[in-house]
């Protein structure tokens, strides 16, 4: 069993008083509505039923936390940037948010979640200049990467990397599937160095499909049958109501 996969849930909150006492480091996952981040944590923690996967975009409408065996939290926050939300309740989620992640003590890291066929959005960009005067640590998941071809998955995959460069320079970003399995395991190493679970170490070849190191997909011959596939806070800044919505 891996670290993330004893992840069982603890409690929501849908006001910061609801929040559980600060204390063990929390790794949070962010990322716009339907972009694959609930996916994302259930594959990382091996449950696909751990967090709730809805067809319908901007369901997520609480912060949900999973208690780790060996300490530590892992925090599904909701999802940003779904118009249909009613705007009582994106401004409602703006405030929270923004709060827990200016104020939250115990966060050690985030994990922004981006679909890989629209990275980079507005918005995305606006998470990761908030959190670059704080150091904070931030794992970008290009997720749904089984969704392109190899060429252009590792295309996007460029060209996001030099982006962040510029954007958040403390960013480190892979390819993703939660359907495919794609990247999981560095993923997973990368969290769990995070929360103090192993030591961190560079990516290397994924244990369920083969990658490269810099998150790349593999090779048709490396993949085996080469079908296609069908598919801390310091100096912050106010995020702010606007770049919630």
């Amino acid at each position: 069993m891996t670290f993330l996969e004893s992840a069982r849930f603890l409690r929501s909150a849908h006001d910061l008083g609801d929040l559980p006492p600060a204390g063990p480091p929390e790794v949070a996952f962010a990322g716009r509505s339907n972009a694959g981040k609930s996916s994302a944590l259930n594959a990382l923690a091996r449950q696909p039923g751990l967090a709730h996967v809805s067809k319908t975009p901007g369901r997520t409408q609480l912060i949900n936390f999973f208690r780790l065996a060996a300490g530590g939290l892992l925090v599904d926050l909701p999802g940003y940037g779904f118009a249909r939300v009613p705007e009582a309740l994106r401004r409602h989620w703006a405030r929270v948010l923004s709060e827990y992640l200016q104020t939250r003590e115990s966060l050690c890291g985030l994990v922004l979640v981006m679909d890989i066929r629209h990275p980079l959005t507005a918005l995305d960009q606006a998470m990761l200049r908030w959190f670059r005067p704080a150091g904070s640590p931030i794992l970008v998941l290009l997720a749904k990467a089984d969704k392109l071809s190899r060429s252009a998955a590792q295309r996007t995959l460029h060209e996001v990397r030099g982006r962040l460069a510029e954007i958040a320079p403390m960013a480190s970003v892979q390819l993703f599937s939660a359907l495919k399995r794609i990247g999981v395991e560095d993923a997973d190493r990368t969290i769990s160095a995070w929360l103090g679970a192993v030591p961190a170490a560079p990516a290397g070849p994924d244990t369920d499909v083969a990658m490269h190191a810099s998150g790349e997909l593999p090779s048709k011959d490396r993949r085996g049958s080469g079908r296609k596939n069908k598919k801390a806070p310091s100096q912050r800044g106010k995020l702010g109501a606007k770049r919630l919505k």
